[in-house]
Protein backbone atom coordinates (compact mmCIF):
# COMPACT_ATOMS: atom_id res chain seq x y z
CA UNK A 1 0.00 0.00 0.00
CA UNK A 2 1.67 3.51 -0.58
CA UNK A 3 0.79 7.26 1.07
CA UNK A 4 -0.60 9.62 -0.80
CA UNK A 5 0.27 13.05 0.35
CA UNK A 6 -2.78 15.36 0.38
CA UNK A 7 -1.28 17.61 -2.24
CA UNK A 8 -1.52 14.43 -4.70
CA UNK A 9 -4.85 13.42 -3.30
CA UNK A 10 -6.42 16.84 -3.71
CA UNK A 11 -5.07 16.93 -7.30
CA UNK A 12 -6.73 13.30 -8.13
CA UNK A 13 -9.86 14.42 -6.85
CA UNK A 14 -9.95 17.98 -8.67
CA UNK A 15 -8.66 16.12 -11.68
CA UNK A 16 -11.48 13.26 -12.08
CA UNK A 17 -15.00 16.08 -11.43
CA UNK A 18 -16.47 15.93 -14.58
CA UNK A 19 -14.65 13.47 -15.99
CA UNK A 20 -16.99 11.41 -18.81
CA UNK A 21 -16.94 7.82 -18.57
CA UNK A 22 -18.88 5.66 -20.78
CA UNK A 23 -20.20 2.47 -19.52
CA UNK A 24 -20.79 -0.26 -21.83
CA UNK A 25 -22.50 -3.85 -20.58
CA UNK A 26 -25.10 -5.66 -19.01
CA UNK A 27 -27.88 -3.40 -17.56
CA UNK A 28 -30.14 -4.74 -15.09
CA UNK A 29 -32.92 -3.44 -12.16
CA UNK A 30 -32.01 -4.81 -8.95
CA UNK A 31 -36.03 -5.12 -7.07
CA UNK A 32 -36.38 -5.45 -3.40
CA UNK A 33 -39.65 -6.52 -2.02
CA UNK A 34 -39.92 -6.42 1.70
CA UNK A 35 -42.44 -7.37 4.41
CA UNK A 36 -43.19 -9.45 7.02
CA UNK A 37 -43.43 -13.25 7.50
CA UNK A 38 -47.38 -13.92 7.95
CA UNK A 39 -47.30 -17.83 8.11
CA UNK A 40 -46.84 -21.47 6.62
CA UNK A 41 -48.16 -21.32 3.06
CA UNK A 42 -50.83 -24.25 2.95
CA UNK A 43 -49.51 -25.23 -0.46
CA UNK A 44 -46.10 -25.53 -0.10
CA UNK A 45 -43.86 -25.69 2.80
CA UNK A 46 -42.80 -21.90 2.17
CA UNK A 47 -43.24 -18.83 3.88
CA UNK A 48 -45.99 -16.18 3.19
CA UNK A 49 -44.10 -12.93 2.89
CA UNK A 50 -47.14 -9.85 3.25
CA UNK A 51 -45.38 -7.31 1.40
CA UNK A 52 -45.06 -3.90 3.02
CA UNK A 53 -42.44 -1.96 0.51
CA UNK A 54 -40.96 -1.99 -3.09
CA UNK A 55 -37.82 -0.51 -3.97
CA UNK A 56 -36.44 -0.85 -7.37
CA UNK A 57 -32.75 0.55 -8.01
CA UNK A 58 -30.26 0.66 -10.77
CA UNK A 59 -28.46 -2.74 -10.88
CA UNK A 60 -25.36 -4.41 -12.75
CA UNK A 61 -23.75 -2.00 -15.19
CA UNK A 62 -26.04 0.80 -14.32
CA UNK A 63 -24.99 0.54 -10.56
CA UNK A 64 -21.66 1.13 -12.18
CA UNK A 65 -22.62 4.34 -13.43
CA UNK A 66 -24.56 5.44 -10.22
CA UNK A 67 -21.02 5.05 -8.73
CA UNK A 68 -19.11 6.94 -11.36
CA UNK A 69 -22.03 9.71 -11.14
CA UNK A 70 -21.98 9.90 -6.90
CA UNK A 71 -17.49 10.88 -7.62
CA UNK A 72 -18.88 13.62 -9.46
CA UNK A 73 -18.18 12.35 -12.91
CA UNK A 74 -20.40 11.76 -16.30
CA UNK A 75 -21.66 8.60 -16.67
CA UNK A 76 -23.32 7.23 -20.31
CA UNK A 77 -24.61 3.89 -20.43
CA UNK A 78 -24.62 1.84 -23.62
CA UNK A 79 -26.13 -1.31 -23.32
CA UNK A 80 -29.89 -2.74 -24.28
CA UNK A 81 -33.32 -3.13 -22.22
CA UNK A 82 -36.49 -4.31 -23.00
CA UNK A 83 -39.81 -2.55 -24.43
CA UNK A 84 -41.43 -3.49 -21.50
CA UNK A 85 -42.68 -2.02 -18.35
CA UNK A 86 -39.48 -2.50 -16.22
CA UNK A 87 -37.80 -0.72 -18.93
CA UNK A 88 -39.71 2.47 -19.23
CA UNK A 89 -38.87 2.30 -15.03
CA UNK A 90 -35.14 1.67 -16.07
CA UNK A 91 -35.34 5.14 -17.99
CA UNK A 92 -37.33 7.04 -15.23
CA UNK A 93 -34.46 6.08 -12.92
CA UNK A 94 -31.97 7.41 -15.34
CA UNK A 95 -33.88 10.20 -15.91
CA UNK A 96 -34.38 11.08 -12.02
CA UNK A 97 -30.16 10.83 -11.93
CA UNK A 98 -29.43 12.72 -15.26
CA UNK A 99 -27.62 9.77 -15.74
CA UNK A 100 -27.39 9.67 -20.28
CA UNK A 101 -29.71 7.27 -21.91
CA UNK A 102 -27.88 8.22 -25.67
CA UNK A 103 -26.48 4.28 -25.59
CA UNK A 104 -29.81 2.56 -25.24
CA UNK A 105 -31.00 0.08 -27.14
CA UNK A 106 -34.39 -0.84 -26.67
CA UNK A 107 -34.95 -4.62 -28.11
CA UNK A 108 -38.78 -6.30 -28.73
CA UNK A 109 -38.67 -9.95 -26.88
CA UNK A 110 -36.33 -9.41 -24.67
CA UNK A 111 -37.00 -8.98 -20.94
CA UNK A 112 -35.08 -6.10 -19.15
CA UNK A 113 -33.01 -8.02 -16.54
CA UNK A 114 -34.19 -7.62 -13.18
CA UNK A 115 -33.26 -9.26 -10.30
CA UNK A 116 -35.74 -9.53 -7.60
CA UNK A 117 -34.86 -10.29 -4.11
CA UNK A 118 -37.79 -10.67 -2.04
CA UNK A 119 -36.90 -9.90 1.86
CA UNK A 120 -38.90 -11.03 5.28
CA UNK A 121 -38.42 -10.44 8.50
CA UNK A 122 -34.24 -8.83 7.77
CA UNK A 123 -34.01 -12.24 6.03
CA UNK A 124 -33.17 -12.86 2.36
CA UNK A 125 -35.78 -15.62 1.48
CA UNK A 126 -35.52 -15.98 -2.04
CA UNK A 127 -34.27 -13.96 -5.46
CA UNK A 128 -36.30 -14.63 -9.09
CA UNK A 129 -34.31 -13.60 -12.06
CA UNK A 130 -36.06 -12.01 -14.63
CA UNK A 131 -33.47 -11.98 -18.00
CA UNK A 132 -32.20 -13.65 -21.22
CA UNK A 133 -29.10 -14.75 -21.52
CA UNK A 134 -28.19 -15.34 -25.13
CA UNK A 135 -25.91 -12.72 -26.81
CA UNK A 136 -27.52 -9.99 -29.43
CA UNK A 137 -28.27 -11.01 -32.69
CA UNK A 138 -26.06 -9.31 -35.21
CA UNK A 139 -28.83 -6.66 -35.78
CA UNK A 140 -28.76 -5.81 -31.99
CA UNK A 141 -25.31 -5.52 -32.01
CA UNK A 142 -24.37 -3.29 -34.52
CA UNK A 143 -26.96 -0.87 -33.33
CA UNK A 144 -24.79 -0.73 -29.78
CA UNK A 145 -21.45 -0.50 -31.87
CA UNK A 146 -23.43 2.76 -33.47
CA UNK A 147 -24.07 3.58 -29.79
CA UNK A 148 -20.53 3.06 -29.28
CA UNK A 149 -19.40 5.10 -32.01
CA UNK A 150 -20.94 8.21 -31.63
CA UNK A 151 -20.24 8.81 -28.12
CA UNK A 152 -16.92 7.55 -27.52
CA UNK A 153 -14.88 10.85 -29.05
CA UNK A 154 -16.80 12.18 -26.27
CA UNK A 155 -15.12 10.42 -23.41
CA UNK A 156 -12.59 10.62 -21.15
CA UNK A 157 -12.79 6.40 -20.52
CA UNK A 158 -14.80 3.34 -21.38
CA UNK A 159 -15.50 0.62 -18.57
CA UNK A 160 -16.22 -2.80 -19.56
CA UNK A 161 -18.95 -4.47 -16.92
CA UNK A 162 -19.80 -8.02 -17.84
CA UNK A 163 -22.12 -9.69 -15.85
CA UNK A 164 -22.37 -12.78 -19.32
CA UNK A 165 -25.85 -11.53 -19.94
CA UNK A 166 -25.00 -11.27 -23.36
CA UNK A 167 -24.35 -7.79 -24.61
CA UNK A 168 -21.04 -7.92 -24.87
CA UNK A 169 -19.94 -10.23 -27.39
CA UNK A 170 -16.50 -10.85 -28.86
CA UNK A 171 -16.85 -8.10 -31.98
CA UNK A 172 -18.29 -5.52 -29.33
CA UNK A 173 -15.13 -5.99 -26.95
CA UNK A 174 -12.46 -6.42 -29.88
CA UNK A 175 -14.19 -3.41 -32.20
CA UNK A 176 -14.54 -1.21 -29.17
CA UNK A 177 -11.14 -2.14 -27.69
CA UNK A 178 -9.61 -1.36 -31.02
CA UNK A 179 -11.59 2.01 -31.49
CA UNK A 180 -10.90 3.14 -28.31
CA UNK A 181 -6.92 2.63 -28.43
CA UNK A 182 -6.88 4.81 -31.42
CA UNK A 183 -8.68 7.15 -29.28
CA UNK A 184 -6.02 7.00 -26.75
CA UNK A 185 -8.97 7.06 -24.34
CA UNK A 186 -8.74 4.82 -20.95
CA UNK A 187 -10.23 1.35 -20.68
CA UNK A 188 -11.00 -0.68 -17.94
CA UNK A 189 -12.72 -4.02 -17.62
CA UNK A 190 -14.56 -5.68 -15.41
CA UNK A 191 -14.75 -9.24 -17.03
CA UNK A 192 -16.97 -12.75 -16.05
CA UNK A 193 -15.92 -16.16 -17.74
CA UNK A 194 -17.38 -16.03 -20.70
CA UNK A 195 -15.28 -13.99 -23.25
CA UNK A 196 -12.68 -13.60 -20.07
CA UNK A 197 -9.84 -13.92 -22.48
CA UNK A 198 -11.37 -11.54 -25.53
CA UNK A 199 -10.16 -8.22 -23.62
CA UNK A 200 -6.97 -7.83 -24.89
CA UNK A 201 -4.80 -4.50 -24.58
CA UNK A 202 -6.94 -2.96 -22.10
CA UNK A 203 -5.72 -0.24 -19.91
CA UNK A 204 -6.96 -2.04 -16.70
CA UNK A 205 -8.19 -5.87 -17.12
CA UNK A 206 -9.99 -6.33 -13.07
CA UNK A 207 -10.88 -9.52 -12.36
CA UNK A 208 -11.92 -11.22 -8.84
CA UNK A 209 -9.77 -14.44 -7.97
CA UNK A 210 -12.16 -16.97 -8.59
CA UNK A 211 -12.87 -15.42 -12.21
CA UNK A 212 -9.07 -15.94 -12.40
CA UNK A 213 -9.04 -19.39 -11.04
CA UNK A 214 -11.92 -20.31 -13.84
CA UNK A 215 -10.18 -18.82 -16.72
CA UNK A 216 -6.67 -20.38 -16.12
CA UNK A 217 -8.59 -23.59 -14.35
CA UNK A 218 -6.12 -23.42 -11.78
CA UNK A 219 -6.77 -22.99 -8.40
CA UNK A 220 -4.95 -20.16 -6.63
CA UNK A 221 -4.53 -20.81 -2.20
CA UNK A 222 -0.97 -18.70 -2.10
CA UNK A 223 0.38 -15.89 -3.13
CA UNK A 224 3.05 -17.59 -5.43
CA UNK A 225 0.31 -19.27 -7.31
CA UNK A 226 -1.36 -15.94 -7.45
CA UNK A 227 1.64 -14.18 -9.00
CA UNK A 228 2.65 -16.86 -11.83
CA UNK A 229 -1.46 -16.81 -12.49
CA UNK A 230 -0.70 -12.50 -13.07
CA UNK A 231 2.00 -13.61 -15.02
CA UNK A 232 0.05 -15.18 -17.53
CA UNK A 233 -2.85 -12.86 -17.59
CA UNK A 234 -0.16 -10.27 -18.27
CA UNK A 235 0.99 -12.06 -21.26
CA UNK A 236 -2.42 -13.14 -22.67
CA UNK A 237 -3.93 -10.31 -22.85
CA UNK A 238 -1.21 -7.48 -22.43
CA UNK A 239 -3.19 -4.60 -20.78
CA UNK A 240 -1.27 -2.02 -18.90
CA UNK A 241 -2.11 -3.32 -15.16
CA UNK A 242 -3.58 -5.79 -14.02
CA UNK A 243 -5.57 -5.73 -10.62
CA UNK A 244 -7.31 -8.89 -9.19
CA UNK A 245 -9.65 -8.37 -6.46
CA UNK A 246 -9.48 -10.80 -3.43
CA UNK A 247 -12.23 -10.17 -1.38
CA UNK A 248 -11.24 -10.02 2.61
CA UNK A 249 -7.49 -10.33 1.26
CA UNK A 250 -7.00 -7.65 -0.49
CA UNK A 251 -5.89 -6.79 -3.66
CA UNK A 252 -2.56 -7.55 -5.88
CA UNK A 253 -1.45 -4.88 -8.76
CA UNK A 254 0.07 -6.49 -11.80
CA UNK A 255 2.22 -3.71 -13.58
CA UNK A 256 4.69 -4.16 -16.17
CA UNK A 257 8.71 -5.45 -16.15
CA UNK A 258 6.96 -7.94 -13.50
CA UNK A 259 5.91 -5.04 -10.64
CA UNK A 260 3.81 -6.92 -8.24
CA UNK A 261 1.97 -4.62 -5.19
CA UNK A 262 0.04 -6.69 -2.67
CA UNK A 263 -3.09 -4.24 -0.82
CA UNK A 264 -4.24 -5.64 1.98
CA UNK A 265 -7.73 -4.45 2.81
CA UNK A 266 -8.66 -1.69 4.39
CA UNK A 267 -12.73 -2.30 5.67
CA UNK A 268 -12.75 -2.42 9.37
CA UNK A 269 -15.98 -4.52 9.74
CA UNK A 270 -17.57 -6.81 6.65
CA UNK A 271 -21.20 -6.13 6.53
CA UNK A 272 -21.95 -6.99 2.85
CA UNK A 273 -19.52 -7.61 -0.19
CA UNK A 274 -22.63 -6.73 -2.31
CA UNK A 275 -21.67 -4.15 -5.40
CA UNK A 276 -18.17 -3.77 -3.64
CA UNK A 277 -16.55 -4.83 -7.50
CA UNK A 278 -18.40 -2.01 -9.26
CA UNK A 279 -17.18 0.43 -6.65
CA UNK A 280 -13.53 -0.74 -7.26
CA UNK A 281 -14.15 -0.75 -11.16
CA UNK A 282 -15.46 3.33 -10.82
CA UNK A 283 -12.82 4.45 -8.59
CA UNK A 284 -10.41 2.90 -10.40
CA UNK A 285 -11.57 4.35 -13.73
CA UNK A 286 -11.85 7.56 -12.34
CA UNK A 287 -8.70 8.04 -10.29
CA UNK A 288 -6.56 6.94 -13.38
CA UNK A 289 -9.07 9.15 -15.60
CA UNK A 290 -7.94 12.20 -12.70
CA UNK A 291 -4.63 11.98 -13.41
CA UNK A 292 -3.52 8.58 -10.75
CA UNK A 293 -1.16 6.40 -11.46
CA UNK A 294 -2.03 2.59 -10.97
CA UNK A 295 -0.53 2.21 -7.48
CA UNK A 296 -2.70 5.78 -6.47
CA UNK A 297 -5.52 4.27 -8.48
CA UNK A 298 -5.58 0.80 -6.82
CA UNK A 299 -5.06 1.94 -3.42
CA UNK A 300 -8.19 4.68 -4.00
CA UNK A 301 -10.34 1.57 -4.73
CA UNK A 302 -9.24 -0.15 -2.03
CA UNK A 303 -10.35 2.49 -0.06
CA UNK A 304 -13.66 2.47 -1.14
CA UNK A 305 -14.40 -1.31 -1.28
CA UNK A 306 -13.71 -0.87 2.54
CA UNK A 307 -15.86 1.23 3.09
CA UNK A 308 -19.19 0.19 0.93
CA UNK A 309 -18.38 -3.68 2.53
CA UNK A 310 -19.37 -1.94 5.92
CA UNK A 311 -23.00 -1.50 4.68
CA UNK A 312 -25.59 -3.55 4.24
CA UNK A 313 -26.86 -3.72 0.62
CA UNK A 314 -26.14 -2.19 -2.53
CA UNK A 315 -25.32 1.80 -2.08
CA UNK A 316 -22.31 3.55 -4.21
CA UNK A 317 -19.59 5.13 -2.97
CA UNK A 318 -19.75 8.65 -1.36
CA UNK A 319 -17.16 11.08 -2.63
CA UNK A 320 -16.75 13.19 0.30
CA UNK A 321 -16.00 10.15 2.89
CA UNK A 322 -13.93 8.46 0.56
CA UNK A 323 -11.75 11.63 0.41
CA UNK A 324 -12.04 11.93 4.45
CA UNK A 325 -10.90 8.29 4.84
CA UNK A 326 -8.05 8.89 2.62
CA UNK A 327 -7.02 11.60 5.02
CA UNK A 328 -7.52 9.80 8.12
CA UNK A 329 -5.42 7.26 6.33
CA UNK A 330 -2.67 9.27 5.35
CA UNK A 331 -2.66 10.55 9.30
CA UNK A 332 -1.96 7.21 10.90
Amino acid sequence: MINIDLARLNFIFKNFKNKKIMIIGDLMLDEYLIGKVARISPEAPVPVIEVNKQDIRLGGAANVANNILSLGCIPVLVGIIGNDRMGDIFKNLLREKNIYPDGLVCIENRPTTVKTRIIGESQHIARVDHESKEYIDFENENLVLQKINEILPTVDGIIFEDYNKGVLTKTIIETTINLARKQNKLITVDPKFKNFLEYKNATVFKPNIKETEEALAVSILRNEELEKAGAILMEKLKPECLLITKGSNGMTLFEKESKITHVSTKARKVADVSGAGDTVISVLTAAIAGGANFQEAATLANYAAGIVCEEVGIFPIDKDKLYKVCIGKNSE
